[in-house]
């Protein structure tokens, strides 16, 4: 299985990203498109708008790859899955859920920043083995979408969507290769799928 981590100048992850997924087993590639992939990785570190425009020239190519093969979005990559986002103006995502990254409903400080837990709310594929742990966060916009959402995470009294899992597309808002041991099994899950 060639497993590619996309790269789309908003990877400031991708090399700690690929780095976990080595340790796993699993022989990864940067890539810069989804020729010859069978499972795709889309990495994300920034703003909405930066992402956005970093990765809207392989919308068309995602949108085909997602009917036959699995994505999984992390932090800002699962953002992006959405329709549109709202970080400093309205911007177009990739349309791959339906959702939009809007800033996360909290008087408290941002960015939610450090571990926390995550909380099922129907059966997950990739937090099998994992329900108990904790992942490490690192954001101040959140996912609002409830149609393919499996699990919440609270904070500050706020609950926001931590993994969205609908058919070949997966996101999680936490930075599973941050997230020790808990994180390196996150990723076994998906690339067993």
């Amino acid at each position: 299985m060639r497993v590619g981590i996309l790269d789309c100048a908003i990877g400031g992850n991708i090399y700690s990203i690929k780095k976990a997924i080595d340790k796993i087993g699993y022989e990864t590639q940067i890539v810069k498109s989804t020729s010859g992939v069978d499972k795709l990785i889309i990495p994300g570190v920034g703003s909405y708008p930066e992402g956005a425009d970093a990765i809207i020239p392989f919308k068309d190519e995602l949108q085909e790859f997602v009917t036959t093969n699995m994505i999984m979005g992390i932090c800002l990559g699962m953002q992006l899955l959405c329709q549109k986002g709202f970080e400093f103006y309205p911007h177009e995502g990739l349309g791959l859920v339906d959702g939009e990254c809007v800033k996360i409903n909290s008087d408290k400080p941002l960015p939610h920043l450090g571990w926390n837990n995550v909380e099922l709310i129907r059966d997950s594929k990739l937090l099998k083995g994992l329900e108990n742990e904790k992942f490490y966060f690192m954001h101040s916009y959140e996912v609002v979408n409830y149609t393919g959402c499996t699990a919440l995470t609270t904070y500050e009294k706020h609950k926001f969507v931590s993994i969205i899992e609908n058919g070949n597309i997966f996101g999680v808002q936490f930075h599973p290769e941050k997230s020790g041991e808990a994180g390196l099994k996150l990723f076994k899950n998906f690339l067993s799928l």
